[in-house]
C-alpha cells in the first residue's frame, strides 16, 4: 500500500505511508489519486505517459472538468517529484543495519513495589504480584539497577527510569534512595538520568509532591474518568471508589507542576464504551494532558474489549476527535496521548521500524533485581533475561526482540499505520498469538482509527491544504 485515502469530518485525506507525507485534498484530487492506485500507475514515467491523461478522462470526466483532471495530474506529478506522494518503500533495506547496531539500555522501568493499595479489577500485575509474591525492591538492588544501566548504556547520555510497582508510593524511602544514588553517579559517568513516577496517588502527599516536583521530570497519574467509571474499576481492596480521595490530590499536584510534565493516564474498558465522556470529563476537571488506553485482556474476561465493540470504539474516537479541533479552536484545548503525531520529526528510523525498545533498549527490574524485556513480562519466566548483578545472560531472547519489526510482521505489510506504531506491542502479540512477531488484531484496528483522527485533527489545524 503506498496509498491510504479517507474522509473524517468532512476532510478529504491522502497519506502517503512511505514518506509520512499528508494531503488535505479537494474531492476531484481525491478521486484523481484514488483512481491512480487503483490502476497502479504510481510512477512519475507512468503518469507522464499521454494515456494516462486520456485514461483519466475517459473514466472521471462525467464528474470532473477535463481542465481541472489536466491540473490535478500535474499536481500529482509534483508531488511525486518531491518524494511526497506514492513513495516507494526503502525503509526496508536498514532493517538489517540495524539489527546490526550495537544496542545500548536506555530505559529501566523499576518495580520498586509489587504491592498495591487499589484493587483495580484489569490489573495486568495482579494487585502487584505479577503472577508471583509481593515484595519490595531494597536500595542495594536499586542502587544496582543504576550501576547496571550506566554500565550497559554506551556513549548515550540521557537515560530514563521509571518508578513502577504496584504502587511505588508504598516503598518511597527507596525511590529517594535511588534518585540520591542516580543523582550522584550521573556526576561521576557524565550522564543525564530521567526519572519518571507512575502512581495511584493514595500516598500522595506535600512532601511527596515537592520531591516529585524536583527529581522528577515527568508524573504518570492513574485516574479512570467519571466518578462512576473510577469507582467501579479503581476501587479501594474494601471496595471503597477512590476517586473523591484521589482527584484533589490530582489536581494539586498538577496544579504544582504548572500545568506540564505529566499525564492522567486511565484505561477504558468494555465497561465504559463511551470513554469520550471520560476524557472530556478530565478535561474538565482541569487536567490537559490525557491519556485514555483500551485494556488488555483475555476473551473471558467480562471487562475485556471484543471485535465487535469495535463500532463504537470507532465512534467514540471520532466524537473526541472532533470535539478537541472545537475546543483547539476556542482557546480550550488539551492533548491526548494516542492522537499525538509528530509530523515534523517524528521517531527515528529505527524507531518506526521496530517500536518501543523492549528487550533491547528498555527492560524492566523486579524487586530482587530480576530483569525481563519489559513490565508486562514481568513474572513470565520463559522471558527473564538475567538480573542487575550479573548482567544479561539469555542473549538468544535479546536477539528475538532486536529482530521484531514491522518486516517480521506479515500483517503489517499491508497496514497504512506501520509507520506510527511500529508493530504494535510486542506483549500483546505474545499474549494473544504466542509470539512477539505476531500481532494484537483489536489493537491494530484501534490504532489505524486513533491515526486517521489524529491526522484528521492535523489537517483541522492547518487547514490551508497540503
Amino acid at each position: 500500500m503506498l496509498i491510504h485515502q479517507y474522509i473524517n469530518n468532512g476532510y478529504h485525506i491522502v497519506l502517503d505511508v512511505c514518506s509520512g507525507s499528508i494531503h488535505h485534498v479537494d474531492e476531484v484530487a481525491y478521486a484523481v489519486i484514488g483512481w491512480l492506485q487503483m490502476h497502479d500507475i504510481v510512477t512519475i514515467n507512468q503518469l507522464k505517459q499521454p494515456q494516462t491523461k486520456e485514461a483519466l478522462e475517459k473514466h472521471l470526466s462525467v464528474d470532473y472538468s477535463i481542465l481541472e483532471l489536466a491540473q490535478v495530474l500535474e499536481e500529482v506529478i509534483l508531488l511525486c517529484e518531491r518524494g511526497q506522494l506514492f513513495t516507494p518503500d526503502t525503509y526496508e533495506e536498514y532493517i538489517d543495519e540495524i539489527k546490526k547496531r550495537e544496542t545500548v539500555v536506555k530505559a529501566l522501568c523499576l518495580h520498586v513495589a509489587h504491592d498495591c493499595n487499589l484493587a483495580c479489577q484489569y490489573c495486568f500485575a495482579k494487585e502487584g504480584e505479577y503472577q508471583g509474591e509481593r515484595g519490595l525492591m531494597s536500595p542495594e538492588v536499586g542502587m544496582k539497577a543504576i550501576d547496571f544501566l550506566i554500565a550497559n548504556s554506551g556513549n548515550r547520555r540521557n537515560l530514563e527510569v521509571d518508578f513502577f510497582g504496584g504502587e511505588p508510593l508504598l516503598n518511597w524511602d527507596v525511590v529517594k534512595a535511588i534518585v540520591a544514588y542516580g543523582r550522584a553517579q550521573e556526576q561521576i559517568h557524565q550522564k543525564n538520568l530521567r526519572f519518571t513516577l507512575t502512581t495511584n496517588g493514595v500516598l500522595l502527599n506535600r512532601k511527596v509532591q515537592e520531591f516529585v516536583n524536583r527529581e522528577m521530570d515527568n508524573v504518570v497519574l492513574s485516574l479512570d474518568g467519571r466518578k462512576e467509571i473510577n469507582d467501579c474499576l479503581r476501587p479501594f481492596p474494601g471496595g471503597k471508589g477512590s476517586y473523591d480521595f484521589i482527584v484533589p490530590k490530582f489536581q494539586q499536584m498538577v496544579e504544582s507542576r504548572d500545568h506540564k510534565k505529566y499525564y492522567i493516564r486511565g484505561t477504558f474498558t468494555r465497561k465504559n464504551l463511551d470513554f469520550s465522556k471520560d476524557v472530556l470529563h478530565l478535561h474538565e476537571l482541569g487536567f490537559k494532558h490525557i491519556s485514555i488506553e483500551p485494556v488488555v485482556g483475555k476473551e473471558q474476561d467480562d471487562y475485556a474489549i471484543r471485535e465487535e465493540d469495535l463500532p463504537s470504539i470507532f465512534q467514540e474516537y471520532d466524537t473526541l476527535a472532533k470535539e478537541m479541533v472545537e475546543r483547539d479552536k476556542s482557546g480550550e484545548g488539551f492533548t491526548f496521548f494516542h492522537f499525538m503525531i509528530d509530523l515534523a520529526g517524528g521517531p527515528c528510523v529505527a524507531k518506526r521500524l521496530s517500536g518501543c525498545g523492549a528487550g533491547t533498549e528498555y527492560l524492566a527490574v523486579t524487586p530482587w533485581g530480576d530483569l525481563y524485556p519489559c513490565h508486562q513480562f514481568v513474572g513470565n519466566e520463559d522471558f527473564k533475561l538475567g538480573d542487575v548483578e550479573q548482567g544479561i545472560d539469555a542473549w538468544h531472547l535479546v536477539k528475538d526482540f532486536k529482530s521484531c519489526s514491522v518486516y517480521s510482521k506479515s500483517e503489517c505489510e499491508d497496514c497504512f499505520a506501520r509507520f506510527y506504531c511500529s508493530g504494535g506491542c510486542m506483549a500483546n502479540a505474545w499474549e494473544f498469538e504466542q509470539s512477539i512477531h505476531g500481532i494484537y488484531p483489536i489493537g491494530c484496528e484501534m490504532e489505524r482509527k486513533r491515526v486517521e483522527c489524529a491526522i484528521m485533527m492535523l489537517c483541522a489545524a492547518g487547514d490551508d491544504g497540503t
